[in-house]
Order: structure tokens, then C-alpha cells, then sequence
């Protein structure tokens, strides 16, 4: 007997998250630092006759918000930028264990009493500098609001370390941008073409392609091309005979490949975010912290050049005559008073935009010191607690976007140094007996502890579980060998003098 196909219709009800005008001013305005909110606000005021700069200084509710800071107690430590671009360090990144390469002669990073001071100043950041290059691109709008996400979602280094999956539902939920993973696919291909090159990579491997790639068509191009595509697990290892011998490279094609090896970046995002001066990073504060002599301390936003915003007193009057004389105007007359309408509601907005996003920072910071009090009471890094956004967002009532928004390119300045706001997140570990501890703080212990070494007989991965459970952290070997490689410290014959 036939089966018959029948067509049906049926009605389903989804609920789909949708952004309103006034959430995505706000959500904009969170993601921008102090130097490009004052920059925005500017070209406000350029566009909209309606927004003005007032004449008095504010004195409502935004500053009463804050009399309550002067309830915390708090002290800081220096905050010194880190940077890693040695190659061998992101190499030992990957994940092996064993066959580390050897340093490749670049720079290592100091300890952190020796991180390289930081300059307050005004100065392009990071992302400003890529949504430069995408100015210039030919781009849809729909191209551009992906092309926008894709560069906020780069890490420091100038990597792409979520999936193209993610990236596609997250503009769906957060933007309501329905862009197929294909569609992220071609744009993030545009964005790779971006300078400095290898900006955009997913791994290692794409990040130092995308810089051979860029290079004049030649036979050392077609060696290294074949050395990442097809050698680059021995190359991970430094097996540098079995590489010469499977490329079938004289000694002068090898020294040559060696070469041209170290002048490729890992960390294209870290060479993207200096300054001419190469020891300097020039940032403006986002947060301005102090404390009394009795402890006590306060915080408040800093302000910079953003004036006090009001709506212009003429637009309004003139706003309050359409409605009270709608009868007796003529059509110029309401089409100029409509237009007055729509600036005055758009001054408005945006002046509402501008005072959540300063209630917004002040919770989100409020937040921070109330989590790691003992962090701020005695400065000692390894006395931050666990903590990541969510615990965030759930103190305060917002969104974990918004608190990630918040915490991205965001400073706060003390009198001992200034710590972007992301370096007060830290991951927790719980170990066999419950005790749940933060990484950093076992991160410094086995930093020490390797330190303290005998270099002629360097500690295995198993001896530093071993010692570090002696220290009070019972962390097993596989973890110690991850925060390790995390710290960019090479294995044990590596370290060997």
C-alpha cells in the first residue's frame, strides 16, 4: 500500500531576543573606553543641534550614586603589561607536555615587580586601529556588524579562540543579526587581511601562514609554506635535522629557514597594541582610585573631557509650542517643529545612554572591590579569589555581557599602579578535598618554586606536584603541567643549565 504525503501547516510561537534603538546605544557606548566615549559624545554633539554641553557642572543623581564608595577599603598593587611574543613560548602554548622547543631567542617576560611601566595618554587602541582598516573596506552593513563582533572578540594576542558556531548564535542572541557560519567565515577572511598580518588567526599554525603567505612568491616562501603546512609538529619540537632531511634542505637553505622563522610574530595583537616607544603603552584610566590614611577608600569614574550633556532649551520650547498649537500651524511649521521633535528625543536618549553606562561602570567596579577586598586591603596578588563574570553579573543585577562589555579595555587607576579590569577575574580549582583556590595564587606559588630550582636538576612535572602539594596547594601533575605552560615556562630538560 502507497504512503501518501501530506502537507500540513502548523503555528509555533518563538521568543526571540530583540535589542530595542535605546539598548544598543547603550550596549555601544559600555564597549567604548574613556578616550573613544569622549569622541563619540563630540560627534554627537556635532550631528545633533539639540544636544548641548551645559553651563554648570552636574550635581544630581549620578554623583549622589557614588557617596556610598567611601564604604570600601582597599589598597593596589602595580599593574605592569606582560607581554610574550617569544615564538617558542606560544609553541609550548599548544598543549605538549615533553618535547617543548627551546627558547627561539626573543624576548621573555619579567617577573611581575618588573613589568614595563605604564603612560597615561591618549592612544589608539587596539581595536581602534582594525575598525581603522575596516573603515576602508567595501563592506555591507551586514558585513560590518559581523566584521565589528569578530574584532571585539579578539584577545590580546590577536587571536580568534571562539568557534565560528559561537560566533553566529552570539550575534543572533546579543545583536539579533541572523549570519550563517559561513557568512562570519568570509568576513573573518577579510579581517585576516588586515595588518598587522596573522590578526585573526585560530591557532599557532593559521597565525604563522597568514604572515608567510603575505611574502613575494620565492622558494624560501614554498619551504616555509611546506615546513608549517606538513612539518609543523616536528617543528614544534625543534627536530630540526628530521625537518631538513624531509624537506630535502641543504645547510644554507636550512640557516636560512631558521632565519626567516624568528622574524614571524606569534602575538601579532601584543605588537598591534604598542607605541612607537617600544617599553611603552600609553593608556587613559577608566576608573580613579584612592585611599586615607585610616583605609578608607573611594572611587570614582573618570571623566576626562566628557562635558555634561543637556537638551537645548530652544528645541524644547519649541518642541512644547507643537503641542500646544498643533491647530494653528502650517504644514512648514509642523514639518520644523517635527524635526525639533525627533532631535530633542534623540538628545534625550543619548544623554540617558551616557548616565547608565557611568551607573553601569560604578556597580560593576563596586562589585570588583567588594569580591576582593583582601586583595585590595593588603595588595597581595595571591589573595584574589576566584572569580569570574557570572559571580559579577549575579551581585550586581546585570547581564554577563554587560559585565564582560564592561571589564573589556577598562582600567582603573591607584596610587600603586594601574590594572586593566580583567587582571581581578581570576578561575578557580577545587582540589580533592574541596577547598576551591585561585589559579593565579597557584600560578605564583609554582612560578616561585621553579624559580628556587636547582637548575642543574630542574624539577619534573610530577616532583613540582609533588613540592607544591608540600606548599599547601594539592594540584595534580596534569594541572601543573597546563599552568606551566600557561606561565610560557619551558619543561624540565629545557630549563636544565
Amino acid at each position: 500500500m502507497a504512503q501518501k504525503l501530506i502537507q500540513t501547516q502548523e503555528q509555533k510561537q518563538l521568543q526571540v531576543q530583540r535589542l530595542s534603538q535605546q539598548q544598543m546605544l547603550l550596549v555601544k557606548l559600555l564597549e567604548m573606553p574613556l578616550t573613544e566615549l569622549e569622541e563619540s559624545i563630540n560627534a554627537e554633539l556635532d550631528d545633533n543641534p539639540a544636544l548641548e554641553k551645559a553651563e554648570y557642572d552636574e550635581t544630581g543623581e549620578d554623583k549622589g550614586d557614588m557617596d556610598d564608595r567611601q564604604d570600601e577599603d582597599f589598597d593596589q598593587q602595580t599593574e605592569r603589561e606582560e607581554r610574550e611574543d617569544a615564538l617558542d613560548k606560544a609553541l609550548e602554548n599548544i598543549g605538549r607536555d615533553d618535547e617543548m622547543p627551546d627558547s627561539f631567542g626573543a624576548y621573555h617576560p619579567q617577573d611581575n615587580a618588573d613589568y614595563e611601566e605604564m603612560v597615561y595618554g591618549d592612544s589608539k587602541s587596539f581595536y581602534d586601529k582594525l575598525k581603522e582598516q575596516m573603515a576602508m573596506e567595501d563592506l555591507s552593513d551586514k558585513q560590518k556588524d559581523i566584521m565589528e563582533y569578530l574584532i571585539c572578540s579578539l584577545d590580546d594576542d590577536g587571536y580568534l579562540r571562539k568557534d565560528l558556531d559561537t560566533i553566529s548564535d552570539e550575534l543572533a542572541i546579543y545583536h539579533n543579526l541572523d549570519a550563517s557560519t559561513q557568512e562570519v567565515e568570509e568576513t573573518l577572511y577579510q579581517l585576516q587581511g588586515f595588518d598587522p598580518p596573522g590578526i585573526g588567526a585560530r591557532t599557532l599554525q593559521e597565525c604563522l601562514l597568514l604572515q608567510i603567505e603575505r611574502r613575494p612568491d620565492s622558494k624560501l616562501k614554498n619551504i616555509l609554506l611546506n615546513l608549517i603546512t606538513k612539518q609543523f609538529d616536528a617543528f614544534t619540537k625543534k627536530h630540526w635535522d628530521k625537518i631538513q632531511a624531509n624537506l630535502q634542505l641543504t645547510d644554507l637553505q636550512l640557516n636560512a629557514v631558521q632565519a626567516e622563522i624568528h622574524k614571524l610574530n606569534p602575538k601579532p595583537g601584543a605588537s598591534l597594541g604598542e607605541t612607537q616607544g617600544r617599553n611603552i603603552q600609553q593608556i587613559t584610566p577608566d576608573f580613579i582610585i584612592d585611599v586615607d590614611e585610616e583605609g578608607t577608600i573611594s572611587f570614582a569614574l573618570n571623566q576626562g573631557d566628557v562635558p555634561t550633556l543637556t537638551v537645548s532649551p530652544s528645541f524644547t520650547d519649541m518642541v512644547d509650542t507643537y503641542k500646544n498649537n498643533k491647530k494653528n500651524m502650517s504644514r512648514t511649521e509642523k514639518e520644523a517643529l517635527l524635526y525639533a521633535k525627533q532631535k530633542v528625543e534623540k538628545a534625550q536618549r543619548f544623554i540617558d545612554a551616557v548616565r547608565q553606562r557611568r551607573h553601569t561602570l560604578y556597580v560593576t567596579m563596586k562589585a570588583i572591590i567588594e569580591w576582593q577586598r583582601k586583595f585590595f586591603t593588603d595588595g597581595d596578588e595571591t589573595d584574589l579569589k576566584p572569580m569570574i563574570l557570572k559571580d559579577i553579573a549575579d551581585k550586581t543585577g546585570l547581564d554577563i555581557s554587560t559585565i564582560s562589555r564592561v571589564s573589556n579595555v577598562k582600567y582603573a587607576q591607584t596610587k600603586w599602579g594601574t590594572f586593566p579590569l580583567k587582571f581581578f577575574f581570576t578561575d578557580g580549582y577545587t582540589t580533592e578535598d574541596g577547598e576551591e583556590m585561585s589559579t593565579r595564587k597557584i600560578k605564583i606559588a609554582l612560578k616561585e618554586l621553579i624559580d628556587k630550582e636547582n637548575k642543574l636538576k630542574p624539577f619534573s612535572d610530577d616532583t613540582l606536584a609533588k613540592e607544591m602539594k608540600k606548599l599547601g596547594f594539592p594540584v595534580a601533575r596534569r594541572t601543573i603541567a597546563k599552568y606551566r605552560e600557561q606561565l610560557g615556562i619551558s619543561v624540565a630538560r629545557l630549563r636544565k643549565e
